[in-house]
């Protein structure tokens, strides 16, 4: 961040919303922002009782499992439909039909088709995440040099061996993009499901705090949630700047 000319360190600008922040709580303009300062008081009074412990374990429970999922299952039917023009026809109208789709109105099928418990929740977060990661890791296959392939080929590579050592990791820094953009979508799905399946984890946290008006209770768990959606972003994003040289070698 750069202020008059002078270049200000990294988290310059969260300190700077920050301040703005305890301003606009402080002037008590409006209830549904409490001064920062009271968040935090009460972050530090809530993470540590048995309700907030139960909750994070929920969340990251539906979380992990649906991020898993979703890449477990994306990169290789992004990698498939990358190099194969028939897969690519049948299957990506769907991906861009429910990339871009509002997927919240499919939560009430998954309601009917698989019940209000857990495993909604997991297959909403899911399904947040899995057509972003199916798309990049197409689009970093389409970017691959056809002499990596052909060269696999003629030193008598199987399509199990190409597929693992030639596309895979050619792909890897559009793969790891996907992953990363996949994640955020994720934490936005697992929340929806939450608070629209089953009430139980975060989500039943900004339920009974919403609907009592604890606000800053509700803002602290919101900080919570934001700084774990962060940090998994800008870990997902150091590892793309690492492989990122595999980009120039194609």
């Amino acid at each position: 961040m750069i202020l008059f000319g002078r270049r200000l360190p990294a988290m310059s600008s969260l300190l700077l919303w920050a301040l703005l922040w305890e301003i606009v709580g402080q002037t008590g303009w409006t209830f549904f922002i409490p001064p920062l300062s009271e968040v935090l008081v009460t972050l530090f009074n809530v993470i540590g009782t048995p309700a907030f412990l139960k909750a994070m374990y929920e969340t990251a429970y539906a979380f992990i499992s649906g991020v898993f999922f979703a890449v477990v299952i994306g990169i290789p039917v992004g990698i498939l439909i990358g190099k194969s023009r028939l897969l690519d026809e049948l299957i990506l109208p769907w991906v861009n039909i429910f990339l871009s789709a509002p997927l919240t109105a499919l939560v009430p099928v998954l309601m009917v088709l698989f019940g209000f418990g857990m495993k909604s929740i997991i297959i909403t977060t899911t399904l947040f995440a899995i057509w972003i990661i199916i798309l990049n890791s197409r689009a970093g296959v389409k970017q691959i040099n056809r002499s990596l392939v052909e060269m696999a080929r003629s030193f008598g590579a199987s399509p199990l061996d190409a597929f693992f050592k030639v596309y895979f990791w050619a792909a890897l820094p559009e793969i790891l993009g996907g992953v990363r953009i996949g994640v955020i979508r994720a934490v936005k799905g697992v929340i929806i499901g939450q608070l629209l399946i089953s009430i139980v984890g975060f989500g039943a946290l900004f339920e009974l705090y919403s609907n009592n008006f604890m606000m800053s209770h509700f803002w602290a768990v919101l900080i919570v949630l934001f700084a774990l959606a962060f940090t998994l972003s800008e870990f997902l994003a150091y590892l793309e700047r690492r492989v990122s040289y595999y980009a120039a070698s194609r």
